[in-house]
């Protein structure tokens, strides 16, 4: 038998066809002790099974052995007879199965429970008849591939409800994530209905993680994060949404990406979440432009003061035109020392030992240096507001040899602007 016919549960037909079917009217007979038998078999071997015989219960179990050890009589007289109606009962009874709650272990169990009753039955049936050990060794062989066939077919019939239920569950659970990422008014009792419908108890607060978009993404695993997590990552913005996010659910984030590059978006209320995957998207591309650290995650919470700054570059760039305006008709080298002078005297707050030391020059340099700078840049130096704005937009006006690098992914809970 080819494992295409087994698979269709077409195994048992050619052994029917070597029994010899007049004995099928001395054995009938048997059938309501036989049905009764099996039932009770099941129900004592199979602890599922053991519950109120009422109801679908008692129709799909009483239902599907009456079908079985009847239709084993009708393969018995005509092997080509009808399947039809057998698939379906069978396939039905796998859904069922799947939709109670019970596990294709039990239903394997039964039906193999089954058998060896009705054999037992037939068996001495078969020996009062006279039937030789070759013809009795057959009706065995016939009786358990035809219990493979059964099993092939509820299985069938368990798996697709399996599959269907599974499809919905899970585009339940895609819809939800992209309600709860949606910005729009009005959204609090679809949000909740769909919410109770996949069994995803509303948070206080969410963090939304931003995915790298990898041309092989779908193809690789899904994220072993739990039940709890939203997870899409068949979209071109792959995301993750944590529920009440904590220490311990984001260090399971890393293992759990598999290689992919991602940023963990603010704590938030769960009404802006939108917010916080802004923020993380913000900082996947400024780490693509190796404005942030180039690592697996980057945890926003730790570089609030880069990403608020980036918030609005076109501003930036503005505030940083005064510096560049009076350091542009500088050389090139009396460029990179007056705006290196200025970086580090900045970040020393104004202390010239501590400035020197970042240049690695004498302090009597540094002042020389700003001398010439208050002479371009006037009272500027002076003005605190002034230089805030300097020190946070010098990323803009730092010649590119220059340039701040990342900061190192384990800093405090805030990193300050690059250039300060």
């Amino acid at each position: 038998m080819t494992a295409a016919a087994s698979e269709r549960g077409l195994s048992a037909p050619p052994i029917w066809a070597e029994l010899v079917p007049e004995g099928v009217a001395k054995v009938r007979p048997l059938a309501g002790k036989m049905i009764a038998d099996v039932v009770a078999a099941v129900r004592d071997a199979v602890p599922d099974y053991r519950r109120p015989l009422t109801g679908k219960f008692r129709e799909v179990l009483v239902g599907g052995v009456e079908m079985a050890i009847m239709q084993c009589f009708r393969f018995i007289e005509d092997p080509q007879a009808s399947r039809a109606e057998w698939l379906e009962v069978f396939r039905y009874a796998g859904r069922v199965e799947f939709l109670e709650g019970r596990t294709m272990d039990s239903l394997q169990t039964a039906v193999r429970v089954g058998a060896r009753t009705v054999w037992r039955h037939l068996g001495r049936a078969g020996q009062e008849l006279g039937m030789s050990a070759d013809a009795l060794l057959t009706l065995a062989e016939a009786i358990f591939a035809y219990v493979d066939d059964i099993c092939v077919v509820a299985v069938a019939g368990y798996t697709e409800a399996q599959a269907q239920a599974s499809g919905s569950y899970e585009r339940k659970r895609r819809q939800l994530l992209k309600l709860v990422l949606s910005d729009q008014p009005g959204q609090a009792q679809p949000l909740a209905d769909l919410a109770a419908a996949v069994d995803w108890p509303l948070p206080g607060s969410v963090a939304v993680v931003v995915l790298e978009y990898r041309p092989d993404h779908l193809r690789m695993p899904p994220p072993s994060l739990g039940r709890d997590v939203l997870v899409d990552l068949e979209s071109t913005d792959p995301c993750l949404i944590l529920p009440d996010p904590d220490p311990a659910a984001v260090d399971a984030l890393r293992p759990a990406l598999a290689g992919r590059r991602a940023a963990i978006g603010p704590a938030v209320p769960l009404a802006d979440a939108h917010r916080s995957r802004a923020v993380a998207r913000r900082a996947l591309a400024l780490r693509h432009r190796r404005i942030l650290p180039d690592t697996d995650l980057i945890h926003c919470d730790r570089h609030l003061g880069t990403l608020l700054m980036f918030a609005d570059e076109p501003l930036v760039a503005h505030m940083a035109e005064r510096v560049r305006a009076v350091l542009h008709p500088l050389t090139t080298k009396q460029r990179d020392r007056a705006a290196t002078t200025l970086h580090a005297w900045l970040r020393a707050r104004g202390d010239v030992n501590t400035a020197a030391t970042l240049l690695a020059v004498h302090p009597q340099t540094v002042r020389y240096r700003l001398t010439h700078l208050e002479s371009l840049l006037g009272d500027h130096l002076a003005n605190p507001e002034d230089r805030f704005l300097m020190e946070v937009a010098a990323h803009a006006w730092l010649p590119p040899a220059h340039q701040p690098k990342p900061a190192d992914p384990r800093p405090g809970p805030t990193d300050p602007a690059p250039g300060a």
